[in-house]
């Protein structure tokens, strides 16, 4: 019952008000009043006036006090003693508790409620690591007095054993308006009691009510009953993952109308509240329960007799060992005694799973809200050709963007599919690709409907979010491509995105949630009359002008269908190569679930590492537990830092974040949102709307630092100074900027530490400016112009060759043929850069045999089949990353024979022939494939330097001055 619908109606919603709120500037906030009761008591024990150091404190509290209440710990009650020690100016005593109540606060968070204070704190805390109990918070809406003998409140806490292993606390608030707050700020809370008479206003209003649900005026209520559902209805959008209960005195018999399904149980007529009691301790053991970790747990720990093949399990051929005590000692016992080839004993098979392993994906599938999920031990990579394998068929056309990851691409090559590639829009200043607009999209479905080849595609292939954490929208793209090709599958892959399911602004542009939200509204009666009216609007528009319009989808013919590959590994607490498959088909049982089956099975080792698949199940855990939190907190660091560093005078000097505006251009954006500088400025309403309803955002986790006034490339920026000098890890470079990823693997102190490296990198950049002469000021312009003009264009993707284009086909090709067909040596030859610039100014065509990908990012440059453009040479003469798959610089570049390519058009059915390929279409691109307002095909991640003169002379328009 955990899903996410339609926002609810009657609240204005600001959920970036969720990051920019006093979640994490409260811990700073508490450390400030402890300096300053600190500095408050040592000038009190000076006899000096304190008027100055109280009201410091005063305003402090007051700043604590306006959203204290929403946490247990320190709370409210607190707050009033402090004050009333300051009344008394009882300074010592203030500051000893202030200082508890501070580093309490800081380890333990709303747990340190359990604490009894006047007990010495080091004995509480080997009491409390002795019980390992797991502490939550629970909130109560119940504007019933919580200290009146016979509130629920209190028959609730009536009931607690300290000896069970969950203890909670109830956090109690007298109105809707409070208990949608305390779930935007306290993430600490697991679990909500809502009864369903709570009143709606908020006594004391604070000013993030305002932003989050509206002014008191926003809100007209024209159906007192119904507030419940709302406050339901807000919950499920700001933290799905937790569990809702309502109570009500209504009957069950009662008649009225059917109630939506946003809570997890209703409880009628309340009378013995020790089934609320177990219900809310069994509701949070089933979230925190980790079936497959579980049973792993059991099995190590289980005396069992080893004669399967497997010599590490248990460990004994490495601690017996006289060799491999170093290895042991590194790695510990436990990852040998949890070694296994075993699928019995509680531990199940992935390749067939029916017991710990199915209940931990279907678990996942809740937290993903996936109708179905699978673990993968292989990568997303594996993932991601998986569900091409499964999905697509000989000859199927698949939409893909040109610069998805590799792994696509060879899924492609496997199942024989044809790919016509989108061109991204490109971001030439920085050498970055964007992403492939909708209007890119639904022109080149069009195109194949006017060409007749429309019934061949099968499957749109996207990255959400990409590598510069650029965000599609997946509902609307998936609406209007479903208008043109109502069966038509999407696999998104959101390697990058994992985490994004945790928090409510992110959540909205996921695969899932996309899919589920468009699912249920293509079923609702009211989408029927907006179609039928949309319908009869677009009865004149000609079919080729529908790129260009509003595109609704016909919900009698409109089938959900889609595929989202997560890398769990890079944005959660998993192993490597720890991915996921998520799956939201309407078609899934009756066309696919046998043929995903073969590609999972043809696909996974059946060897997988018990590890991965336990990290996968821990993963879950985490989100489901304190995905909230954490990602929110990563939030709050990426967008301080953004703030730091374009506040510091010396790092903004020679360092600049790239924007929004920047990486996403303004046709994309009609909230006219530019910069999350904003955010900090107040325009979170103005944020919202952007993440609801431009086409692209970014995503402010992904921090692209403009590194161009320094002269240095990317690559020479990431491995001389950063690595080398700071230890300071980074995965992608361009030409003129790094990528920063913030995740829920970086801490406060890190980001300080990083911010105090640009400054001492600003600052030495700052000493030898000042200090160098003229010469040395025109060298270094010279080497920032060669990073920042004059760049090299991003080339297109050309086009396949006409041997490798199937019958009829102009823009799409037959990748898997000429994969194949380079296998053969004597079909294919080497050549050097310069020799194939010669080769190209003379008319010359040549066609990769092979893909060729700088890594990272791993997005290919050339693909089998692919003629070789001048633009795409002289890019790959400027490359400067070391790992280039499929390209041998002593070698050069693989491609095919002149002799090869004429023996194989002559064996072709279709009528092509070695002849009808005209030497001036090698030597300069068709206006199909010259650059457009958004096409690209390579990876941001390239850094470039000076090409060779032959490919530089075979392509003089780009050549940069030396």
């Amino acid at each position: 019952m955990h899903h996410d619908g339609e926002r609810p109606k009657g609240l204005s919603v600001s959920a970036l008000a969720a990051v920019a709120n006093p979640s994490y500037s409260r811990i700073d906030t508490w450390n400030l009043l402890d300096d300053a009761c600190r500095r408050l008591a040592d000038v009190n024990r000076a006899g000096l006036d304190t008027t100055r150091e109280v009201a410091r404190v005063r305003r402090l509290l007051d700043r604590l006090g306006a959203y204290e209440r929403y946490w247990l710990y320190p709370g409210a009650a607190r707050l009033a003693a402090f004050r009333g020690y300051i009344a008394d100016l009882a300074t010592v005593r203030l500051t000893e508790e202030v200082s508890l109540a501070v580093r309490l606060l800081s380890e333990y968070g709303d747990g340190a409620a359990e604490f009894d204070t006047s007990v010495p704190l080091a004995d509480q805390e080997l009491v409390a690591r002795a019980k390992q109990q797991q502490f939550i918070t629970v909130l109560l809406g119940d504007d019933t007095p919580p200290e009146a003998p016979e509130s629920l409140a209190q028959s609730l806490r009536a009931l607690r054993d300290p000896s069970d292993d969950v203890q909670f606390e109830l956090l109690v608030v007298s109105s809707i308006e409070d208990a949608i707050t305390a779930v935007a700020l306290n993430g600490e809370i697991q679990a909500a009691i809502i009864r369903h008479d709570l009143p709606l206003r908020s006594r004391d209003r604070v000013p993030l009510m305002t932003t989050l649900l509206g002014a008191n005026d926003d809100v007209v209520v024209t159906d007192r009953t119904q507030t419940w559902v709302e406050c339901g209805e807000w919950i499920r959008q700001l933290r799905p993952h937790i569990d809702l209960y309502l109570l009500t005195d209504e009957s069950i018999a009662a008649e009225t109308e059917e109630e939506p399904d946003v809570y997890d149980r209703t409880f009628y007529r309340l009378n013995d509240v020790t089934d609320l009691y177990s219900t809310v301790l069994a509701g949070f053991r089933s979230r925190f329960a980790t079936p497959f970790f579980d049973a792993l747990r059991a099995y190590a720990a289980a005396p069992v007799g080893q004669f399967h093949a497997l010599p590490v399990a248990r460990g004994a051929s490495i601690f017996n060992s006289k060799s491999l005590q170093d290895m042991g000692e590194f790695y510990g016992r436990n990852i040998f005694m949890a070694e296994t080839s075993s699928t019995s004993g509680g531990l199940d098979s992935l390749l067939d799973p029916h017991g710990t392993i199915r209940t931990a994906m279907d678990k996942a599938a809740r937290t993903w809200c996936a109708d179905q999920t699978f673990f993968v031990t292989n990568g997303t990579s594996t993932a991601n050709k998986i569900v091409v394998q499964a999905l697509t068929r000989p000859g199927d056309i698949v939409l893909i963007d040109r610069n998805c990851h590799k792994s696509h691409h060879y899924g492609l090559v496997l199942a024989g599919a044809y790919p016509m590639y989108l061109d991204a829009y490109p971001l030439e200043p920085f050498a970055i690709y964007g992403a492939v607009s909708l209007h890119t999209i639904k022109k080149a479905l069009l195109d194949l409907e006017a060409a007749g080849q429309l019934d061949r595609v099968r499957m749109l292939l996207l990255t959400n979010c990409t590598f510069d954490g650029i965000v599609y929208n997946p509902r609307r793209v998936m609406e209007e491509v479903l208008a043109i090709k109502p069966d038509i599958c999407f696999l998104w892959d959101e390697a990058w995105y994992a985490f994004a399911t945790a928090v409510p602004w992110a959540r909205q542009r996921t695969a899932m949630i996309a899919a589920a939200q468009l699912e249920s509204t293509l079923s609702s009666p009211s989408y029927a009359e907006e179609y039928r009216v949309w319908r009869a609007s677009m009865r004149d528009v000609d079919r080729a002008e529908w790129s260009n319009r509003r595109l609704l989808p016909d919900p009698r013919r409109a089938r959900v269908r889609v595929y989202a590959t997560h890398s769990t590994h890079k944005s959660l607490s998993a192993l490597r190569q720890a991915s996921m498959i998520h799956i939201h088909d309407q078609d899934f049982k009756a066309l696919v679930r046998e043929a995903f089956g073969e590609a999972f099975l043809t696909h996974t080792s059946t060897s997988p590492n018990q590890q991965l698949l336990a990290s996968l199940d821990l993963a879950r855990r985490q989100v489901d537990i304190e995905g909230f939190q954490l990602v929110r907190n990563v939030y709050d660091m990426a967008l301080v830092f953004r703030h730091r560093v374009r506040k510091d005078r010396l790092i903004g000097k020679w360092f600049r974040i790239l924007d929004e505006a920047d990486l996403v251009p303004d046709e994309f954006r009609p909230s006219e949102v530019s910069s999350y500088r904003q955010v900090r400025q107040g325009g979170l309403a103005e944020w919202n709307e952007a993440w609801r309803s431009d086409q692209f955002v970014l995503d402010p986790t992904r921090v692209t630092l403009f590194i161009g006034k320094t002269g240095m490339n990317g690559f020479e920026f990431r491995e001389k100074i950063l690595m080398d000098r700071f230890g300071i890890q980074i995965n992608k470079t361009s030409i003129n900027s790094v990528l920063l990823i913030f995740t829920i693997g970086v801490t406060w102190s890190s980001v300080h530490y990083l911010l105090d490296v640009l400054r001492r990198i600003a600052s030495d950049f700052e000493r030898s400016h000042n200090a160098a002469g003229k010469a040395d000021h025109d060298l270094q312009q010279r080497r920032v112009d060669e990073i920042t003009k004059e760049l090299p264009a991003l080339p297109d993707f050309s086009e396949f060759d006409s041997v490798f284009r199937p019958d009829g086909a102009s823009s799409f090709g037959d990748m898997r043929s000429a994969f194949y067909a380079g296998y053969e040596e004597s079909d294919r030859e080497h050549v050097l850069l310069g020799d194939a610039g010669r080769r190209l100014a003379k008319g010359k065509t040549l066609v990769s045999t092979t893909f060729v990908v700088p890594y990272p990012p791993g997005f290919p440059v050339l693909v089998p089949g692919q003629v070789l453009s001048r633009e795409i040479l002289y890019f790959l003469a400027e490359l400067d990353v070391k790992e280039i798959h499929g390209y041998n610089p002593d070698l050069g570049l693989s491609v095919f024979t002149e002799a090869a390519l004429t023996r194989l058009a002559a064996g072709r059915l279709a009528p092509a022939a070695a002849s009808d390929r005209a030497p001036e279409a090698a030597a300069a691109p068709s206006d199909r494939v010259r650059r457009s307002s958004s096409t690209q095909v390579l990876d941001p991640g390239i850094s470039l330097r000076g090409g060779s003169d032959a490919v530089a002379s075979a392509h003089a328009p780009h050549q940069r001055a030396k």
